[in-house]
């Protein structure tokens, strides 16, 4: 896999807003396209048959994640997300602490 598809050193990420050291812990934890947003650290997750746009990824983990059937899909809108309301796409599902929701686009 590419650098440009998934970045593994700090460089591509806001080292003057998230610790190196942190960064570096996501980036080994498979987190990509580490990003702040509205104050919250934001990245790409791959799992077995969605990526996720993980919202609120600190060190023990995240507040929440948006599911995208497709890659391509999850990181246009990380991309273009500006942290209020919900990222923009075909995500599937939200999910988090006490948080089980469908796209309303879905329903």
């Amino acid at each position: 896999m590419s650098s440009e598809t998934y970045p593994r050193s700090c460089d591509p990420i806001q080292p003057q807003t998230i610790a190196c050291a942190l960064a570096e812990t996501f980036l080994a934890s498979g987190y990509t396209d580490v990003r702040v947003i509205q104050g919250q650290v934001c990245a790409l997750k791959q799992f077995n048959f969605t990526t996720a746009v993980v919202v609120g990824l600190d060190d023990v983990g995240y507040k929440r994640r948006y599911c995208y059937e497709h890659r391509k899909d999850a990181v246009a809108a990380l991309s273009a997300w500006d942290g209020h309301e919900h990222p923009s796409g075909p995500w599937i599902k939200c999910k988090g602490v006490g948080i089980d929701l469908l796209n309303p686009a879905f329903c």
